[in-house]
């Protein structure tokens, strides 16, 4: 018994003094060693617990009620200091948890993430632009082929009507030859609808003719008969093709040629047997007698005789065509 008492009376002063050394180093490495020195204290406590109930001795707690004195000694902790300590303990402190501040390394991280997502959508837009560009060239091709067919129907249709053309005019010159007046190499057709001079003409070339253009007194004989037994037994003015719209006074056919011969209407005499008279017939003034404003010729239908007339009256008009 005595021996574990002096054993006690040398090591517990060593493990004091060891204690004391420690919180030395503890003061000395505050700052930055917070946990590593708090882990000591745990594991000094620990020993000295284990060492006193190895020797027997009675449990002191030396963190809390003992104090180490600058010269190694052991102090109780007053009673004001353990009343502070408790109070300090019921205060509760609230606890403020700083926002961490961003490192480099974050900031790092957070550029190359929207990197990244910069770098999908550039991928996604590069896939969307080949798209459209597939559906342009699609769009192009299609195009292309439209206007290859437009031009293809667009030559069959100037085709079909170069055909339709023809046909009629094939048609317009069977008909004249069938209903009209047949006379050599020549067919006379009157035509009963009311046109101007060019009007007359152009529809004429449109059936595969033209205005009528008697070539002699002959074929003028004839279609004088023709006419007035198509009309009788009124007298109606018929459109033929001989004016003198390029130069007053010279009279040509409608395909340039000058007209050789006339049957312009003169103005009857009041008795047989006498002189004509030197002043114009009211009625029926010798022709030409238009000047420059008329400048067309038409046929009356009862005698064949010519007249002068404005271009721009609304007359019949004769027909003639190739056979």
């Amino acid at each position: 018994m005595q021996a574990a008492w002096l054993f006690g009376a040398l090591v517990v002063p060593q493990l004091l003094g060891f204690g004391y050394g420690a919180r030395g180093v503890e003061r000395e490495w505050e700052g930055g060693w917070g946990g590593a020195l708090e882990e000591e204290r745990e594991r000094e406590a620990l020993m000295l617990k284990h060492l006193q109930e190895a020797l027997g001795l009675p449990a002191v707690g030396v963190d809390e009620n003992l104090a180490v004195t600058p010269e190694g000694k052991l102090a109780w902790e007053t009673q004001e200091d353990q009343g502070e300590e408790e109070e300090e303990e019921a205060t509760p402190t609230p606890s403020i948890i700083p926002s961490p501040s961003p490192t480099h390394e974050d900031t790092i991280t957070y550029i190359l993430g929207r990197l990244a997502g910069l770098d999908a959508s550039l991928h996604q837009l590069h896939v969307r632009l080949h798209a459209l560009d597939t559906r342009v060239v699609e769009l192009t091709q299609g195009l292309r082929q439209l206007r290859e067919a437009a031009g293809d129907t667009r030559d069959a249709v100037q085709v079909l009507q170069e055909a339709q053309g023809r046909a009629e005019r094939e048609h317009g010159r069977l008909e004249g030859c069938l209903k009209g007046l047949r006379l050599g190499h020549k067919c006379f057709l009157l035509s009963r609808d009311f046109e101007v001079q060019a009007a007359a003409q152009a529809r004429c070339v449109a059936r595969g003719g033209s205005l009528a253009q008697p070539a002699d007194r002959q074929q003028m004989e004839a279609l004088t008969r023709y006419l007035r037994a198509a009309l009788a037994p009124y007298n109606w003015p018929v459109w033929l093709g001989v004016h003198d719209r390029r130069a007053e006074g010279l009279y040509l056919f409608e395909n340039g040629q000058r007209v050789s011969f006339f049957a312009w209407h003169r103005s009857p005499s009041t008795e047989p047997g006498a002189q004509p008279s030197a002043a114009p017939h009211p009625l029926s003034p010798d022709q030409p007698n238009g000047g420059a404003l008329e400048n067309c010729v038409a046929q009356a239908s009862d005698d064949g005789s010519w007249w002068d007339h404005d271009c721009q009256r609304r007359l019949y008009f004769v027909c003639e065509f190739p056979f």
